[in-house]
């Protein structure tokens, strides 16, 4: 503001635009570099949001991978009358011992039950709601824990201790 007095207007104008002048320089001269580098920024934002977004879509897509699945083994059940057993809460298998459809059908069950495990421990899936309580259900038929019986020795540990650890869920 002295300046402004000291000098009058004409002064001043010419001392402030005198002043701004290494800044203007400054951006002339590094300009293309700042554009530059905010083309960077701008792009690995647009990266990250973009894998994040493809990454929802693929779990999105792997849950209607798992349902569809899901849906063909438990088809199974419902076309193959020598499988309606699996699910009775009270089968005699002493006068009728299982047969090797069920077993079968019951491996297939814990294949599938293992592949959304992994799924689902990789974060490759949105969990579906009730697993736990769908596992304890089914694992607390008799058929089901007989066959389980037999082949959680040749299951991967950590999977057989998701399983148990459902089957004891009450």
């Amino acid at each position: 503001m002295t300046e402004f007095l000291r000098h009058g207007a004409r002064g001043y104008f010419r001392s402030w635009y005198n002043e701004g002048m290494p800044t203007l320089q400054w951006l002339l001269d590094h300009g293309l570099d700042l554009l530059n580098a905010a083309g960077v920024v701008g792009g690995l934002l647009f990266t990250g949001y973009s894998l994040h977004s493809e990454i929802q879509t693929r779990r999105i897509a792997n849950l209607l991978t798992l349902t569809e699945s899901h849906r063909d083994v438990w088809r199974e059940l419902i076309r193959d009358s020598r499988l309606q057993r699996i699910l009775e809460p009270h089968p005699d298998l002493e006068s009728q011992p299982l047969t090797l459809e069920e077993e079968v059908f019951v491996n297939l069950v814990i294949q599938h039950l293992s592949i959304v495990f992994h799924a689902l421990r990789d974060d490759l899936t949105i969990p579906p709601e009730g697993l736990r309580r769908d596992v304890w259900q089914f694992f607390s038929l008799p058929i089901p824990e007989a066959v389980w019986n037999k082949v959680k020795v040749l299951q991967n540990d950590a999977f057989v201790a998701y399983v148990e650890s459902c089957r004891n869920w009450k």
